[in-house]
């Protein structure tokens, strides 16, 4: 078995190991110490996974009551968040309960938005079954829903207890959704290995699942223990996302968020090659692997909708954009600038105005 340990506000250890979906129960009894369990997820994956999980909470000791909700982005909202909460107190869980989120990136981040607010925090597992949540988004603590107005714009930082990676149930993920994991893999080659980055062109993520979740957990642990809460370093998380989330909110996400990462990390890949920050190589390595894992690299959504649709995301801060661009394969840096400036790279990086 794997264990990275993540050296944030809350400490904790991310256990990466087929098969511990079933031993689950035993980490998340001896971790927090609580009685009872409230395990989260959306209808999908409750049905493939949901029964093992309860079963293995209940065998550690754990009175475990189950909400499930309809799967999906367009469920990642304060509605739904609403009704988890009410479902916690209807239960009468108390703090010193845990919430198991089991599920992918959508999950987590509702469950964990859940866990840092009722009763002001209890206890919280992240159980991802998606590559996407494992390699990224069950790590770090960033927790939230959307608002009609963009994506993530209500959450708050929450570091779990605990994160259990199983390989095992990947197996299950359709493949376009695997793919949307595939996207997230490939941003953390870019961002901080050339090494790793050349091993994706090589060997399919799928041949080596266990050494990539651990690859991209701990260059995420790395950023995360310089910058917890995304003041600077961590920053450079955001590659890709600021168009990506963008093509998310003008879809009204029916283009997945994987997808939308794989178009921005085109664009701005493109883009930097054409105003000289980048070579003209790097740009082309970074769209011909994307491709190769089956990822979008264009979108037909105009600059205009694209810059629009920007400027309600929450990387503006202090009335600046924080634009995350490649200098070559395997490092990045942050660009600060004026939010008209958008206009220019969706441009250079081949998406036409209007």
């Amino acid at each position: 078995m794997t264990e990275i340990r993540i050296p944030a506000s809350r400490e904790y250890s991310v256990w990466i190991r087929r098969g511990l979906l079933d031993r689950a129960g035993e980490r998340v009894a001896a971790v927090t110490g609580a009685r009872r369990a409230a395990l989260v997820g959306d209808e999908r994956v409750l049905s493939l996974h949901g029964a093992r999980a309860k079963a293995s909470l209940e065998a550690a000791g754990l009175e475990t009551a189950v909400c499930s909700f309809p799967g999906g982005e367009q469920g990642k909202t304060l509605e739904t968040y609403g009704a988890v909460m009410n479902f916690l107190a209807e239960r009468r869980l108390e703090r010193t309960d845990v919430l198991v989120a089991l599920g992918g990136g959508v999950t987590g981040d509702l469950g964990g938005f859940a866990a840092a607010t009722y009763q002001r925090g209890m206890r919280l597992a992240q159980i991802p079954t998606t590559l996407l949540a494992a390699v990224d988004s069950s790590v770090g603590g960033k927790t939230g829903v959307d608002l009609a107005w963009g994506k993530n714009l209500c959450g708050c930082f929450y570091q779990p207890d605990l994160v259990l990676c199983d390989p095992e149930v990947l197996t299950t993920l359709p493949p376009e959704v695997f793919r949307d994991g595939c996207a997230e893999v490939i941003k953390y080659g870019l961002l901080g290995s050339e090494e790793f980055f050349h091993s994706l062109e090589s060997t399919p993520v799928e041949s080596q699942l266990e050494t990539v979740i651990a690859r991209c957990v701990a260059m995420k642990r790395d950023i995360v223990a310089e910058d917890e809460f995304d003041l600077g370093r961590r920053q450079l998380l955001n590659l890709g996302h600021t168009v990506g989330h963008a093509v998310e909110a003008r879809s009204r996400y029916s283009v997945s968020h994987g997808c939308a990462v794989s178009i921005g990390m085109a664009v701005v890949a493109r883009g930097a090659a054409a105003m000289g920050i980048c070579s003209g190589d790097t740009a082309e390595a970074v769209v011909r692997l994307l491709r190769r894992y089956g990822l979008p690299t264009e979108t037909a959504y105009s600059g205009r909708e694209l810059y629009e649709a920007a400027l309600s995301d929450k990387k503006i801060r202090g009335g600046k954009l924080h634009l995350v661009v490649p200098e070559a394969i395997g490092r990045c840096r942050v660009m600060t600038m004026e939010p008209e400036k958008l206009r220019d790279w969706l441009e250079a990086g081949g998406v036409k105005w209007m």
